[in-house]
């Protein structure tokens, strides 16, 4: 004695309409997921190429002047032996900097003396370049020889605002 089972019918156009929104879900949130990741993608494009390493050196920098007058640049040399002048009571350390072929840029920065600056032995410095032809330094990084290891020892600082 076996009992019939009566299959239940499910109308055609309700079983279209709820596949079709099950799709549409999926397209919309993979639509948002790939705009989302290009814009990440863009945004670490974008930082890449504005924060980049690049910085120029003391001769290609005079050689830009007065165009480079009041842009904010990069500047890297090696920090000229006793050279530097502390003044503590206005918070400014000036020091000059030179390139291979010993072109000397004076900085100027007013902040803290940074402890290791003694030790020193070379500096990117970011900054602009006034029309006196010193340059007014907003943040140095200072790469110091260390007594530890082959690579220098990186340290970074900002001016008072």
């Amino acid at each position: 004695m076996a009992q019939e089972i009566n299959p239940v019918t499910i109308p055609a156009d309700l079983q279209e309409r709820s596949r079709s929104k099950f799709n549409s879900k999926y397209i919309v949130g993979g639509l948002l997921l790939l705009t989302f990741v290009g814009f990440l993608i863009f945004q670490v494009y974008d930082a890449t190429t504005t924060t980049g390493a690049y910085y120029l050196t003391v001769g290609e920098l005079y050689e830009r002047t007065p165009q480079i007058y009041g842009e904010r640049v990069r500047v890297s040399g090696n920090v000229v032996d006793n050279s530097e002048i502390w003044n503590a009571q206005e918070v400014t350390l000036r020091f000059k900097i030179a390139d291979e072929s010993m072109h000397e840029l004076p900085i100027v920065f007013h902040g803290p003396r940074p402890d290791n600056f003694a030790r020193a032995a070379s500096a990117i410095i970011e900054g602009e370049l006034l029309p006196d032809g010193t340059f007014q330094a907003e943040t140095l990084l200072l790469k110091c020889p260390s007594r530890y290891e082959e690579e220098p020892e990186e340290v970074y600082v900002e001016a008072i605002r």
